[in-house]
């Protein structure tokens, strides 16, 4: 059993101080007043400091994993270390469920990725598997994420589906004058930025991702309703206009990933879509690509979960940077890294706040100097896997 105290807890309704948090096996079994709870010498007590208490993090897109496998084009790791050693990093971040999020992919205008091809990402997620089978620090998910192009995948996609291997299930199409590169510009800079290329080889690049075939509206919808009928949530991505948002809504798609413009966000919402954005872009202040700010989509009630995309440090930093630069309330900030992200892919009964009943995955996060934000402990099904204590007070020029 651990009693948490001395902290600010962050329920799905308020934050409650003078209460203590009561941990017991692998459950949240109360919240009480402070001091309440008998002592014992199987109870742990763990010093909040005064910080928050909060659920932890619930990250449904993360390609991380790809660069921890592949941290150079053609340097491939043995994947369960680059799994293992992946999760100790998460685990730091308060990023408790992961859905590892890898690109199925025929190959694109930019650089060659060997980790997303087909026998790679095959081998992942079966090491992805084994992980959530074994001991592990947090919880593993395996999000495949299936370009539209490569038509040749298209059998192992049903048969990953059928076999268990995919937890969750998004869409996407990265050919230009459409979707993230529906701005020419930005296509043209992203791929300058992998290698120079002229302009007649720009547009003959242009051309040739243009015209490739790609599966079709039914196929997506018979992928669509096989993810559906093994309880496998569905994501668009790049949704770019109010026309694509009802046709992937049609096709059974309840998750809106990166959503280009606010219109296209608030129609997403309005037909009952779960929107999602990179914490990083709230951090940076600005979509990389010049898309849709975040923190915007936010302030105008147009977005639900923020996941850590390609950073996961920014899940932390980007829900504290809206209370502290925005003014918004922190319960409904967490609930965009936990309940939201549970809610979406069909995890909230267990996983996603700190409700007497629930899972205990658990964060302790303190302040450094005014404000930066800190995780000190971390607890996983009422395991405490992680605990940090910053040294009080600088240190001497001796020490």
């Amino acid at each position: 059993m651990y009693v948490i105290t001395n902290g600010r807890i962050i329920t799905a309704e308020q934050i409650l101080e003078g209460y203590d948090l009561i941990v017991h096996n692998d459950r949240i079994e109360a919240i009480v007043p402070q001091g309440s709870q008998p002592c014992g010498a199987d109870v742990r007590t763990i010093d909040a400091a005064k910080g928050y208490v909060m659920p932890g993090f619930i990250d449904i897109h993360s390609d991380y994993i790809e660069f921890m496998a592949a941290p150079r084009p053609t340097s491939l790791m043995d994947f369960q270390i680059a799994i293992r050693e992946t999760e100790r990093q998460l685990v730091a971040h308060g990023i408790t469920t992961i859905f590892h999020s890898v690109s199925l992919s025929k190959g694109s205008a930019f650089a060659r990725k060997p980790i997303r091809e087909a026998e790679n990402v095959q081998q992942l997620m079966e090491s992805i598997a084994y992980a959530r089978q074994g001991q592990a620090l947090i919880r593993h998910h395996f999000h495949l994420r299936f370009e539209i192009d490569n038509l040749g995948e298209f059998d192992n996609v049903r048969s990953y589906i059928l076999g268990k291997k995919v937890q969750l299930l998004s869409f996407m199409d990265h050919s230009p004058g459409q979707g993230q590169y529906r701005d020419l510009n930005s296509y043209r800079r992203t791929v300058q930025s992998y290698r120079h290329i002229a302009d007649a080889d720009f547009d003959a690049i242009v051309e040739r991702q243009r015209d490739k075939a790609k599966v079709t509206a039914q196929e997506i919808k018979e992928l669509a309703a096989l993810a559906k009928a093994n309880q496998i949530a569905i994501a668009s991505h790049d949704d770019d206009t109010l026309e694509k948002v009802d046709l992937v809504h049609s096709l059974g798609a309840t998750i809106s990933e990166f959503p280009i413009t606010l219109e296209v966000a608030k129609g997403a919402k309005a037909k009952g879509m779960y929107t999602l954005a990179g914490a990083p872009n709230v951090v940076r202040g600005q979509s990389h690509n010049g898309n849709l700010s975040a923190t915007e989509a936010i302030l105008q009630g147009a977005l639900d979960i923020l996941c850590s995309d390609y950073y996961p440090p920014s899940l932390l930093h980007a829900i504290f940077a809206m209370q502290r630069r925005h003014g918004q309330n922190l319960v409904e900030m967490t609930k965009l890294v936990s309940l939201n992200p549970a809610k979406a892919v069909g995890m909230d009964r267990q996983y996603g706040s700190l409700t007497p009943g629930k899972k205990a995955d658990i964060l302790v996060i303190e302040t450094l100097g005014e404000n930066f934000p800190v995780i000190t402990s971390v607890l996983v099904d009422g395991n405490l896997v992680q605990s940090t204590r910053y040294p009080r007070g600088p240190r001497s020029a001796h020490d």
